[in-house]
């Protein structure tokens, strides 16, 4: 089939992209995607996104699914979920009520949540061991996106920045996303939609147009042609 890779904004497109059977691409460069892209250089099972109690999108959103997913993939690998959220400057009290929904799933899942860390992008992986854990941002822009695109229905959902890490440099870390994408998208014989977590951050739609700009790279809209 000829691929398609898109490029819109808002949780409201990642929903959109999702319900059209679409692999999303959640940017959001300061700070989830950083934080998250971070999270996997210092060797984290694996990533997610998830709204806050207080978002409020013109889409559905589901933190407490988002919490029991991180839940059973910790289960499965015997291991535990970080969560990282805001505020930034605040207390681990502060942060958890922030996030009050997804942690009621993770519980809800019979995991635990190790550690709770602010969101502060590469410079998060600092601040606890983040080895074979499931590390779960939950954030206003780029968790809303990340959240809104899996309860719509997506194939698959990951994120991506231009920002550097303790790892990559230059142009690695969007390759690094282009490449999980288009795995994910290849997997599941499916588009690409990269989203920029929101329309008002010029910094995550330039990033969204670069790391499509690496999708097409990769070579994936040559895929099953």
């Amino acid at each position: 089939m000829t691929r398609l890779v898109t490029l819109t904004a808002n949780a409201s497109g990642a929903a959109q992209a999702a319900r059209a059977g679409m692999v999303v691409v959640v940017v959001d460069v300061i700070d989830m995607s950083t934080t998250l892209e971070a999270a996997l250089d210092a060797g984290a099972l694996a990533v997610f996104g998830a709204s806050p109690d207080a978002a409020s999108p013109p889409v559905a959103l589901d933190p407490e699914a988002v919490g029991r997913k991180a839940a059973e993939t910790a289960l499965a690998a015997g291991s535990s979920v970080v969560l990282v959220t805001e505020p930034r400057v605040g207390t681990d009290q502060e942060r958890a009520a922030n996030a009050s929904r997804f942690l009621a799933g993770v519980q809800a899942g019979g995991a635990e949540v190790t550690a709770i860390l602010p969101n502060l992008g590469a410079e998060t992986t600092k601040l606890c061991d983040l080895q074979g854990r499931v590390v779960v941002a939950v954030t206003a822009t780029g968790g809303v996106a990340y959240d809104a695109a899996l309860t719509a229905g997506a194939p698959a959902v990951v994120t991506g920045t231009v920002a550097r890490t303790m790892r990559k440099r230059g142009s690695a870390p969007a390759k690094a996303a282009a490449r999980r994408a288009v795995e994910e998208a290849v997997k599941r014989d499916a588009g690409i939609c990269v989203v920029a977590s929101t329309a008002n951050s010029l910094e995550d739609l330039l990033a969204a147009e670069y790391i499509l700009k690496c999708i097409v790279e990769e070579g994936f809209l040559t895929y099953g042609k």
